[in-house]
């Protein structure tokens, strides 16, 4: 099938190598442009550009869509299907209704829940048992086209969102081969979504970081996953600002925040307690909870609290 591919970051890169060795022709692959990154501002190509060029792909970063160049350039490639995976950018009307089988997104859940920005780490944050992700045909809307299929996969105990991202974009990677076959075949079908099971998300913000211990062991547990790798949840310990990378449930019982024990580094929340395992002090690295309590050179956890 002919193909124009659009997508931006890291999630997306799956599934262009998935569709380029089902031996599609992919025409064009559109990406966000160059952006300086790190202390020195280097200018850092996206990842599916760097993995479009490595597959001798052609590449193109429009500045936008909407002012026709974009368009005229698709009608010239006349791609079958243009597949979106976490572009970044808003398909006009005019786009959508280019390809002959549709611009096809995938989704990272199971749609109509969570549509939006972060649904990855919203379902960690809800402490979801599953989720999965949609290929569906795109509309005007954000994430509200038509069902072509999903993939369910279960979340595990202490995945953290980081650990889910890589696993769905090699689930959409799956996803988008099965979508292109029946396409080809005849056999796609489209189902509505359901606009009264439909939820929304936002974008993931630094003020959403902070620890409430009082909240059930459960809930602090979904928001240390949830965060991981940004913006990371995090509290105040002896004066100091700590990002807490993962955590695992505990037993146990005292005042919120309160360290319970140093080895295993064990917190009281409202409701039972957390171990943290991997933890990052201001301006320093990420470390082992026995290593940052190595570090406080404390034979007891009494005074010790969280906040």
């Amino acid at each position: 099938m002919k193909i124009v591919f659009m997508g931006t970051p890291d999630f997306a890169v799956p599934c262009l190598k998935a569709l380029a060795e089902d031996n599609n022709e992919i025409s064009a692959v559109f990406t966000q442009p160059d952006k300086p990154k790190g202390r020195g501002y280097t200018m850092t190509p996206p990842p599916v550009k760097v993995t479009a060029q490595s597959l001798g792909l052609t590449v193109y970063q429009p500045e936008t869509l909407r002012d026709g160049s974009a368009l005229s350039l698709l009608q010239e490639l006349a791609p079958d299907m243009i597949v979106v995976v976490a572009y970044g950018k808003i398909l006009p009307a005019e786009i959508l209704s280019l390809p002959r089988f549709g611009c096809v997104n995938i989704h990272a859940s199971l749609l109509p829940q969570y549509r939006g920005a972060a649904p990855i780490q919203q379902a960690v944050l809800d402490g979801c048992s599953e989720t999965g992700v949609t290929a569906q045909c795109m509309d005007t809307g954000i994430d509200t086209g038509d069902i072509l299929m999903k993939s369910v996969t279960p979340i595990g105990e202490n995945e953290t969102a980081d650990e889910l991202h890589d696993r769905l974009s090699l689930l959409g990677a799956e996803l988008i081969v099965k979508v292109v076959h029946a396409a080809q075949n005849g056999t796609l079908t489209r189902e509505k979504q359901d606009e009264s099971k439909a939820t929304h998300v936002g974008k993931l913000t630094k003020e959403m970081s902070a620890i409430d211990f009082s909240k059930p062991a459960q809930q602090v547990h979904n928001l240390v996953r949830g965060l991981n790798s940004w913006p990371s949840a995090s509290a105040n310990l002896e004066g100091r600002r700590i990002k807490i990378h993962r955590t695992v449930l505990a037993q146990g019982r005292g005042e919120p925040g309160q360290v319970l024990s140093l080895q295993p580094l064990v917190v009281a929340c409202g409701e039972g307690a957390v171990q943290i395992t991997e933890l990052q002090p201001e301006g320093k690295k990420k470390m082992d909870a026995a290593a940052f309590v190595n570090g406080l050179h404390k034979d007891s956890p009494q005074g010790l609290k969280f906040t």
